[in-house]
């Protein structure tokens, strides 16, 4: 049986279904908002994983390339890896869904999301994310939502309920806000410096129509929801639990007032190793039922220091910041670069400029585009002091390495302005809590260092919570044990005139408006603080670019002249490449940009450029090349890709029986043009401008008078 719910969302139709596709697994659901379409399916395994410390659930989103009537391309025409829109869809998802499952839940779950159709005009990943809660929802599997979500656009001072692309590009605000009925679960998003109160007034909005979504998704439980399925929980072995107690209570409470990172995650490991030895005999196999103890021990030991105490691990106040430095010009190759670090996390950022042929050209369903400006993120082992393989680009470095590109992407000047391809890469090189807010830093100073004319500095924070019942503590600049043992991770970056990109996740079941306006404000004094500093080491775009970066030069052409720059088979673009080394591309729209190390060389490439465009002019005298000689003149090149025909009679006042005697191919000659025919036929003179030889006696016509 099909079963179907709809409600009004921003003046459009949402719809859920379910009961006609994908009916084996547990939960399958069909969003439809207008002609955008997704498959939500969520299976559960049957027994529970065993020896595992963490939750088993994978979210895969998948944009089909039919959804759009397109053909994917490369050599197999098939869909291949998902691509880092898919990526950042999918942990759309997942971190919101996450917390919302039971603590002691262990079976595999598995949620498919697949865009079935696209009309490129409304973004499937928040209709993902109804999609996957509803699923679980009416499915067998524990799960406490449902939870909904929506975007907020604001455009001219009115706020908009999931705007189309078109519309984000002229908002001031692109936010994705999930929750249940009751709290706010996730934020993420970016926008134009606006204040705290904007935010809060998008949240408020936002918040009330998931509120709306919820009920319709309890409308469809209601009708065809699964009972779920029972958990078993082993009882712990109260036994073991009171020697652990026992053992290692003091020694942890000395051990969470070590504030050295390093030195406090050794002594945690001694302890640990020490008990399992202690009661291995007694106790086999219960190795992770010990490290868990020992966590939990650790959690709330930290939770309660930070709550009674007002002390932090590394013993700052909560509202207190790490100490920062930060450096430019590390390295002296590069365009730009900048060293920033913060307490234990360091980044390194370097910034390379490049042309429009670096531009990263991208293929989404909405269509296709070119991007300009990009920020890579990598998190390297042995900045948390660990060995593990590489092998490719993380899920959490796409994730990271978006939130600090959409930080920094509202300062980077427009290609009026700057026409250069610009590529931000972040190493992070420690990190103990952050590394994608140190990454915003550093990335920024990079930029000032390669001259980039960024609007203003921008600098990211990531603020805490420890929350329990109405005792709450918002921490700024948190650690990284301080985001495992507490309830929110809230990063926020922007400049000192306001936000421009924010990312919330949180541990607990949701957070009120009122802690989320609490952590804003408190961000908001943390980020003046390090903008401050990272000022004091560049407070303005360097004036000059490096002397390794591309010297750029645009310039607008007629369309008509593209194809003459150009050349048959690009000979004539060729020839000023070879002979200037200069980078040139040339837009359909006519601009045409040159880039060169050597500003001369780029000038030069200018120059040629100008001379090929340029029209002929009779009467107008040009240095040019011999081409080719035929038997009735030379055909000469007075400017590149235009040719003229110097006539035999033309080269010369005296009379020259063959081209040859007097020039030959290669030559470089003066002439003056004479005419342009109807046909665009060029006619030369040599002639005309050498100055005619005296009248000789010898130059007279003889006369044979005796034939008179």
């Amino acid at each position: 049986m099909i079963y179907k719910k709809e409600l009004m969302l921003g003046g459009k139709k949402l719809s859920i279904e379910t009961g006609k596709l994908a009916k084996l697994a547990n939960g399958a659901v069909v969003v439809r908002y207008e002609d955008t379409m997704i498959l939500a399916t969520a299976v559960a395994s049957k027994k529970p994983r065993e020896n595992i410390d963490f939750f088993p659930l994978t979210i895969e989103y998948r944009e089909k390339a039919y959804a759009a009537g397109k053909i994917p391309g490369g050599y197999f025409k098939r869909e291949g890896r998902p691509s880092d829109n898919e990526v950042l869809s999918a942990r759309l998802i997942d971190r919101p869904i996450r917390p919302l499952f039971p603590e002691n839940f262990s079976n595999e779950i598995q949620i498919f999301v697949f865009v079935l159709s696209s009309d490129k005009e409304n973004d499937p990943d928040v209709l993902g994310l109804i999609g996957a809660s509803a699923a679980l929802s009416i499915s067998d599997i524990p799960f406490s939502g449902p939870i909904a979500a929506v975007r907020i656009g604001k455009i001219g001072g009115d706020f908009i309920i999931n705007p189309t692309y078109l519309e984000l590009e002229r908002s001031d605000i692109d936010l994705v806000i999930a929750g249940t009925e009751e709290s706010i679960v996730m934020v993420e998003g970016e926008s134009r410096e606006i204040n705290e109160n904007e935010i809060i007034q998008a949240l408020e909005l936002g918040h009330n129509q998931i509120k709306e979504i919820i009920k319709i998704q309890k409308e469809l439980m209601a009708d065809c929801g699964k009972p779920k399925m029972t958990i078993e929980i082993p009882a712990p072995d109260e036994s073991l639990m009171n020697q652990v107690h026992e053992l290692a209570a003091s020694r942890l409470e000395q051990i969470v007032n070590i504030q050295e990172k390093t030195e406090r995650s050794q002594a945690l490991s001694d302890l640990v190793e020490e008990l399992k030895t202690k009661l291995e005999e007694q106790y086999p196999e219960s190795a992770s039922l010990i490290v868990q103890e020992l966590e939990e021990m650790q959690k709330n030991l930290v939770r309660a220091m930070i709550l009674e105490q007002n002390k932090r691990l590394d013993g700052r106040k909560p509202d207190e910041i790490r100490p920062i430095t930060c450096e430019i010009g590390l390295l002296p190759r590069t365009h730009g670069s900048a060293l920033f670090t913060r307490g234990q996390t360091q980044a390194l950022a370097v910034t390379t400029l490049g042309t429009k042929i670096d531009e990263q050209k991208m293929d989404a369903l909405e269509g296709e585009f070119f991007k300009s400006y990009m920020l890579h993120y990598n998190f390297p082992p042995f900045c948390v002091g660990e060995v593990r393989p590489i092998r490719g680009t993380s899920r959490r470095e796409v994730g990271h390495g978006n939130l600090a590109e959409r930080a920094l992407k509202k300062i980077i000047p427009g290609d009026s302005i700057f026409p250069y391809t610009i590529r931000v890469v972040s190493d992070v090189l420690e990190s103990n809590g952050s590394s994608s807010m140190a990454t915003v830093c550093a990335g920024s100073l990079s930029l000032m260092d390669a001259g980039v004319p960024v609007k203003d500095a921008v600098a990211g924070i990531a603020m805490g919570l420890v929350k329990e019942g109405d005792r709450v503590a918002i921490l700024s600049d948190i650690l990284g044990d301080e985001d495992h043992l507490g309830d929110m991770d809230f990063k926020v970056a922007g400049t000192s005139k306001g936000i421009t990109s924010f990312q919330m996740d949180i541990k607990i079941s949701g957070i009120s408006l009122d802690i989320i306006r609490d952590a804003l404000i408190q961000a908001n004094k943390g980020r003046l603080h390090i903008l401050e500093i990272m000022n004091q080491t560049i407070s303005q775009p360097k004036a000059e670019l490096s002397s390794y970066a591309p010297r750029i030069i645009s310039m607008k052409v007629d369309n008509e002249f593209i194809g003459m720059i150009i050349g048959p088979g690009g000979r004539n673009i060729r020839d000023i490449i070879e002979r200037t080394g200069a980078a040139i591309d040339i837009n359909d729209d006519g601009i045409v940009t040159i880039a060169s190390v050597d500003p001369e060389n780029g000038y030069k490439a200018k120059q040629l450029i100008e001379d090929i465009i340029r029209q002929p002019e009779v009467g107008t005298v040009y240095t040019g090349k011999v081409k080719r000689i035929v038997t009735f003149g030379a055909f000469v090149e007075i400017m590149p890709g235009k040719e003229g025909l110097l006539h035999i009679s033309q080269i010369d006042h005296q009379r020259v029986n063959r081209v040859e005697d007097v020039l030959k191919v290669g030559d470089e000659v003066q002439v003056k043009l004479l005419k342009i025919d109807d046909q665009g036929k060029l006619d030369l003179s040599r002639k005309a401008l050498i100055e005619r030889p005296p009248f000789s006696a010898d130059d007279r016509p003889r006369f044979d008078r005796t034939k008179q």
